[in-house]
């Protein structure tokens, strides 16, 4: 008998933007920048987040999101998942302090809870699975929308001076750098949008040597004033299985949550997805707006977070797209017939 050689698999399980994420972590451990280097960082870091928002209010169709209102029910449930059940469930993990988790690490966490939720993988993983893929779409625009103010608003209720210390002229930060360069972006729409498309992969690239350069800059802060000595291998090891118990805990939630909601099959994938995971493009630069020199612990749990709901995620949706179709779900009608309703979508991550 010959012994079958298993294959290699053909893409990594890891991704690779988590990968160059992580290699900037390593440089600014290695090369943080200092004294005039690290003002010059700052500068230029303040203006890639308000390019980020710009874009994202530029991209973002107001007749798109609006013409998805007709699905409310659904968009409400991701919007209370996003902004009341994973805030909750932040708080409850207060009481992981101090044994378990430093009081910057559980911040952390809770910044993540106040995160909105994603769109891009939330498509996908919804297509995957055979759901409601309009609705989808909508739910993480809504999502996205929705956390221009509603996460920094959290943020200063939750997180107190925690936050570094939320002020007058915190809030003014927040308007002047996230929430005036996305209003922006939505007036320019009409004669910018058409440039956006046309160049989506350049502009893609933008984005994320965007982000590369605001996490190299939070770490250099953070490795400059010592902050990475409060970060055990055991404190990190009990980090992620924290964040594993919450998104185990957010899955489980958001699908039989919307099952006793009254949710058919596929708008329940769309809320599952939407509703379970987190949006690293507008968490990392609102972090190093609201936490300030502190946001290099802040941002770490959503890091790993980003890559753990992204590989859980992909195993459910491959298990979901194996599901036989249930006969006769009675809300199973509402959502194939908003989804014939739409242009057909097609998503590739």
């Amino acid at each position: 008998m010959t012994r079958r050689i298993p294959r290699p698999p053909s893409r990594l399980p890891v991704d690779a933007y988590i990968l160059a994420l992580a290699a900037t972590v390593a440089l600014a451990a290695l090369l943080p920048a200092r004294g005039t280097a690290a003002d010059v960082a700052g500068g230029v870091s303040t203006g890639a987040v308000s390019l980020l928002f710009f874009l994202y209010g530029a991209r973002l169709s107001t007749a798109e999101a609006l013409d998805g209102l007709k699905h409310w029910r659904l968009h409400l449930t991701v919007l209370a998942c996003t902004f009341v059940v994973f805030p909750l469930l932040g708080l409850a993990s207060g009481g992981l302090v101090p044994y378990v988790l430093t009081p910057e690490l559980q911040a952390g966490l809770l910044f993540l809870c106040l995160v909105p939720s994603t769109i891009q993988s939330s498509i996908a993983f919804t297509s995957i699975a055979r759901g409601n893929v309009p609705a989808a779409i909508c739910a993480g625009s809504f999502s996205s929308l929705a956390g221009i103010l509603v996460t920094p608003l959290l943020a200063a209720l939750l997180l107190g001076s925690t936050g570094g210390g939320f002020s007058a002229d915190s809030l003014l930060k927040i308007v002047l750098q996230l929430l005036v360069p996305f209003l922006a972006g939505q007036l320019l729409r009409r004669w910018v949008g058409g440039f956006l498309t046309r160049h989506k992969k350049v502009l893609g690239l933008v984005d994320r040597g965007s982000i590369l350069l605001v996490v190299h800059t939070a770490f250099s802060e953070g490795m400059v004033a010592g902050v990475w000595r409060q970060v055990t291998p055991a404190r990190l090891g009990a980090l992620l299985a924290a964040e594993a118990v919450l998104l185990a805990l957010m899955l489980t939630l958001s699908w039989y949550g919307a099952r006793r909601l009254g949710f058919g099959r596929a708008d329940r994938i769309a809320i599952q997805f939407a509703g379970s995971k987190k949006s690293l493009a507008a968490g990392l630069p609102m972090a190093t707006v609201i936490f300030g020199a502190h946001a290099s612990l802040a941002v770490l749990p959503l890091m790993l977070f980003h890559q753990m709901q992204l590989m859980v995620c992909a195993v459910v949706a491959k298990r979901r797209s194996r599901d036989p179709e249930p006969p006769g779900d009675p809300a199973d009608s509402d959502s194939a017939s908003e989804a014939l309703s739409d242009p057909p979508v097609t998503v590739s991550r």
